[in-house]
């Protein structure tokens, strides 16, 4: 169901209804990635106004679609200058996330080894990605950073996730590669 109308709203629905009609995960992240792409790229897409507007205190999340036949949901998140995320999962969830406006740096982790409530992560490199540009995430490899670098402009991203993402862990640095877990529950900032 879509939360709010906006211009080639039903193309981007039936274009990522096509790409999920699969039966891998690996198979559907490719086909995600191919498709967010050519729609962030597509002159008649475009996202409701609501989503270029930042929130100060946090990234923003807005859920603009949830299918009801295959479950997905698709999220287009504000990310204000020098905002983003702890090193976090998707809570074992497939996910494609393509940039749509302005830049964000990137950092995957892998998990080495966990030490009762003590995890360890090693990085694998930073991505410097723009407009157009499309990733996935499939676990056990979801371990990741995102950030906003610049100081004076917003950045614009559109999520798919497997289903709706209403909880995630979060891991805050401890000392060295070493991080504690936390739970953090997921709220979706209003449409308008």
């Amino acid at each position: 169901m879509l939360a709010l109308e906006f211009p080639g709203s039903q193309h981007l629905v039936e274009r990522l209804d096509q790409a999920v009609d699969h039966d891998r995960d690996a198979d559907i992240a490719n086909a995600l990635r191919t498709t967010l792409c050519e729609l962030i790229r597509d002159p008649s897409v475009k996202l409701p106004r609501c989503v270029f507007e930042e929130v100060k205190d946090h990234y923003a999340r807005r859920e603009l679609y949830r299918s009801e036949e295959f479950g997905y949901a698709v999220i287009a998140m504000t990310w204000g200058p020098g905002q983003g995320t702890l090193v976090h999962d998707h809570a074992g969830m497939w996910c494609v996330e393509g940039v749509w406006h302005g830049s964000l740096e990137i950092t995957p982790y892998e998990l080495v080894e966990q030490a009762g409530e003590r995890y360890r992560f090693e990085s694998r490199g930073t991505m410097n990605v723009g407009p157009g540009s499309a990733g996935s995430l499939i676990p056990p490899h979801e371990y990741h950073t995102i950030r906003n670098p610049s100081a004076d402009s917003l950045a614009v991203t559109l999520h798919i996730y497997r289903g709706p993402m209403t909880q995630c862990s979060v891991f805050r640095p401890l000392d060295g590669e070493w991080y504690s877990r936390d739970r953090r529950v997921l709220s979706l900032d209003a449409m308008h």
